[in-house]
């Protein structure tokens, strides 16, 4: 266990155990780095990097996209920064670059705080708390979020990892999603519709190999397990590597994204598996948007659980 000072990623929060290994950078409180013995699980940057395309990074209050950065929440209409301009859209939410404080720290865990305060186009005050965990049975993420304004306040929420399979390129993973529709999209990758995924190339309910596929998709009407949760799974073709990303009963999306639009070394050679609360745009359409009360704090679980040779 130790903290070390970078001139981008601000402080460093290792934990450890059992051979399993993450790091946790103040800015952002990103998932900078994940490993099981010499092999790295996540995609992720070094500590004097910037975060290149949201590597690790929590998204919220709302994960993904907002057309034009506009939206009405009970009545009242917000518009916020275009942090996505060629699109013209707000992406991401607005604590991936803010710098998390430490709470507490272990030798196997670390929580990080973040007060987030009202702003221009997001009026509400939170309070977002990430557990960070490591253990035999893999990385697990728990969040906290309080509203701490006295108002309804709208959420999302996601995480953003990159996962990988060491030696295996992104066109030979076998790709195990539990979706039995995806979203539609327009250029802005805003949705327009929906479609099931039943006999379509992205049906990928049953393991299958991405091949050339391009995805920046997102996977809805889930599959769910006995405990109410759900996963994704990304596995060697031979079998002897695999990734599970897991949500609990919370997550009711997911999205996928093959990197394509990356660019040098990080051009498809990873994948992003992202457990979502609720589709791109929901701000606007409602659909599984959660409405915070004051003083309400929500709670959600994810976590990785790798399985290397």
């Amino acid at each position: 266990m130790r903290n070390v000072v970078a001139a981008k990623s601000g402080l460093q929060w290792t934990i450890e155990a059992d051979g399993h290994r993450a790091v946790i950078a103040e800015v952002g409180g990103v998932l900078r780095g994940y490993s099981v013995g010499e092999q790295e699980v996540v995609d992720g940057f070094g500590p004097d990097e910037i975060s290149p395309a949201s590597a690790g990074q929590i998204l919220a209050p709302w994960p993904n996209r907002i057309r034009d950065g506009h939206y009405t929440f009970e009545g009242t209409a917000h518009q916020l920064a275009l942090t996505e301009p060629a699109r013209h859209n707000a992406i991401h939410g607005l604590a991936n670059w803010a710098r998390w404080r430490l709470a507490e720290q272990a030798d196997d865990t670390v929580t990080v705080e973040l007060d987030l305060p009202p702003q221009m186009g997001y009026p509400w005050s939170l309070t977002l708390r990430t557990r960070w965990s490591v253990s035999a049975d893999g990385l697990r993420s728990d969040q906290e979020v309080v509203n701490t304004s006295d108002a309804n306040a709208p959420w999302g929420f996601s995480v953003h990892p990159y996962l990988r399979l060491s030696g295996v390129a992104v066109e030979d993973i076998l790709l195990q999603v539990p979706g039995r529709s995806r979203v539609l999209t327009d250029a802005r990758l805003l949705p327009i519709g929906a479609v099931k995924v039943a006999g379509s190339d992205y049906d990928y309910t049953e393991p299958r190999r991405i091949g050339e596929a391009v995805l920046d998709t997102t996977f809805g009407d889930l599959t769910y397990a006995a405990d109410g949760g759900s996963s994704v799974r990304i596995a060697a073709p031979t079998g002897e590597q695999s990734v599970t990303v897991w949500g609990d009963e919370n997550f009711r999306w997911w999205q996928i994204f093959t990197g394509d639009t990356l660019h040098g070394e990080r051009f498809r050679r990873s994948v992003a598996i992202e457990p979502m609360t609720c589709p791109p745009d929901a701000y606007r359409s409602g659909r599984d948007l959660i409405v915070l009360e004051p003083g309400q704090t929500w709670r959600a679980s994810w976590g990785v659980r790798p399985a290397v040779a």
